[in-house]
């Protein structure tokens, strides 16, 4: 954009995994779409020199977080990287904001994830507009802020957790690092630092949309802070189909067999594939990964599987050459792509935020097993308020048995439930397509934000 009619810059940090760069990424592109904001993408070296980079309209900068070589993988333990990212990433960004200062596009805003919440303080700091970018769903997000102002008391000892604006949740569908206290715990530390300065912040925007949502954006709204919802936050063409040749994310650390899975799909039936995916950081552990493909070649569907590289050895012995007439297993894939195929009729799934939101704006049923984090409450709304889907049970050991993986599964491909689940998913894709479009409800909130950024 030439400086001419640069009215506003806007700087997008990232925190650096594949599951929040996604979502800022396409968040960057609705800005830019709207014309009157120039926007900078920011991630860290390490992950910029080791992700697959297509072509996209989003220029990107690069800070330290003190690990240049290997990233988190370097650090001694997480709350070492936390802290070291926190220090040398806000040296980093502080150079970045004066380098572009002095090329004739000053910033004015920093959207930062916020996991980053330093990154507010630079922003303060230079008289910079302030955002947060929440990438987890607001029901996550309100049941953190409780914790984090000491309302909702850990240990849980009560067998209904009751907050407002949420339904009732049972301990068990808490975010793990509730639920199993004391586990993860820097993570846990992290997520509830979101919320250390958040009210400092101009604008507090959410990767939801208002009317998957309705009860806990409005108690957000009336009882915490102003909030936006600005999602899903899935590439153009999959949703309105406004920003022309927004077909992907455009940024990947893991290569996708994008040819040999659209072409196994093509030969496939309408509805006849179960597509599994545990996203790009979950590892399963031995058995339950056993126990998943034992009940998948026990439900005689064909079934698209992503199994990273890591995690081919822990597959039973010959497992893939006997199973090659129904079944394609691949390191990685394009989702979307998957998603949107005709041939797919259900999804297994961890439940991770974004892969949750990509089903729903596509309309496929989910097999939710979630393991950490936020998924066992995104896996609860899935299966009981949006009804899009069922959470397999697990025994005693935390596992989904064989037995119960293709009950689950069979309950949705072949089963009166099933159909109704998909009933359920097309009103849900529906919906997710009308937010996202010309004056739908995440729209108007980008539009609003992109207004009072070129006024400021």
């Amino acid at each position: 954009m030439e400086t001419s009619v640069c009215r506003a810059h806007c700087l997008v940090l990232a925190y650096p995994a594949q599951g929040h760069i996604n979502p800022l990424l396409e968040f960057s592109k609705r800005l830019e779409h709207k014309g009157s904001v120039k926007v900078t993408l920011v991630t860290t070296h390490f992950i910029s020199k080791n992700m697959h980079k297509e072509a996209s309209p989003i220029a990107l900068e690069t800070i330290s977080d003190g690990y240049d070589e290997g990233g988190i993988a370097l650090a001694e333990n997480i709350q070492s990287y936390f802290e070291r990212f926190r220090r040398v990433g806000s040296q980093t960004l502080t150079q970045l904001l004066e380098k572009l200062s002095s090329s004739g596009c000053p910033v004015n805003c920093i959207v930062y994830d916020a996991f980053l919440p330093w990154a507010l303080d630079i922003a303060k700091k230079y008289g910079l507009l302030g955002a947060a970018f929440f990438t987890q769903s607001c029901a996550v997000d309100i049941i953190y802020h409780h914790v984090h102002n000491g309302v909702l008391k850990l240990p849980l000892s009560e067998p209904e957790v009751l907050l407002p604006g949420l339904p009732p949740l049972e301990p068990q569908d808490m975010p793990s690092f509730i639920y199993n206290l004391g586990s993860y715990p820097a993570f846990f530390d992290m997520v509830l630092e979101q919320f250390s300065s958040v009210h400092k912040a101009d604008w507090v925007l959410c990767n939801t949309f208002y009317e998957l949502e309705e009860g806990a954006v409005d108690y957000w709204m009336s009882k915490i802070m102003s909030l936006r919802t600005v999602g899903p936050t899935i590439p153009s063409m999959f949703l309105d189909k406004r920003l022309e040749g927004n077909e992907d994310y455009g940024f990947r650390i893991f290569k996708p067999n994008t040819d040999s899975c659209l072409k196994w799909l093509n030969d496939r039936p309408k509805g006849s594939v179960v597509y599994v995916s545990f996203g790009s950081l979950i590892v399963l552990e031995a058995e339950q990964l056993h126990e998943l493909a034992c009940g998948l070649r026990m439900s005689n569907n064909y079934f698209l599987w992503v199994v990273k590289a890591s995690e081919e050895a822990k597959l039973p012995k010959n497992f893939v050459e006997e199973t090659s007439e129904k079944a394609l297993v691949v390191e990685w894939c394009r989702q979307l792509e998957v998603l949107a195929h005709e041939a797919v009729g259900c999804f297994v799934t961890h439940c991770g935020w974004n892969s949750t939101l990509e089903a729903l704006s596509l309309g496929v049923p989910m097999v939710a097993m979630p393991q950490r984090t936020d998924q066992s409450t995104n896996a609860k709304y899935i299966s009981d308020f949006w009804k899009m889907g069922l959470k397999a049970p697990v025994d005693e050991k935390g596992i989904v048995r064989r037995e119960a993986a293709e009950h689950c599964i069979r309950e949705i491909m072949e089963g009166q439930r099933g159909k109704e689940m998909k009933e359920n998913a097309l009103k849900w894709r529906k919906l997710a397509k009308e937010a996202a479009d010309k004056d739908g409800s995440s729209d108007k909130n980008i539009e609003e934000f992109v207004s009072k950024l070129v006024c400021s």
